[in-house]
């Protein structure tokens, strides 16, 4: 059951009260706002670049790291592992690089999800059907 908020009534929620951030949020307008990579104008564009770059930093470290520690140390990097039997700059490049990749777009997924939460950002309710004119887009602006 959806009610509104008695507070705000542009504020819909699933029971539970919108938070400041979100009604905040909602009441931004995305389409006047700067972009700017360095300088985000809005707490969730702050929010939001603060987990791409530590994704970005943590992507880098997974996939130069192996290739760097290989050129710094390359007899440590190139002896044989007992196990495998494979050097280990291979395997951390072969097996750790994809893991890493793939443990890092969980991570994201998870983090983005709760900055939607924290936000109010329902992107069901976005794409869904109903009146257009007074539906909200995820982005904070309106459905055409």
């Amino acid at each position: 059951m959806v009610e509104k908020n008695t507070q705000d009534s542009s504020v819909e929620t699933d029971g539970g009260t919108a938070t400041q951030a979100a009604r905040s949020h909602r009441e931004t307008n995305y389409l006047d706002r700067e972009v700017n990579l360095l300088r985000p104008s809005t707490p969730f564009m702050r929010e939001h670049l603060r987990v791409v770059w530590t994704g970005f930093i943590v992507w880098a470290v997974v996939v130069f790291g192996p290739v760097t520690a290989t050129f710094l140390a390359p007899g440590l990097m190139t002896t044989q592992m007992p196990v495998l039997g494979f050097p280990l700059h291979y395997f951390l490049v072969a097996i750790g690089a994809p893991m890493g990749a793939l443990l890092l777009s969980f991570w994201y997924a998870r983090k983005r999800d709760a900055l939607d939460r924290k936000y109010g950002i329902d992107h069901a309710a976005a794409t869904s059907g109903g009146d257009s004119d007074s539906a909200v887009a995820a982005d904070g602006g309106t459905r055409e």
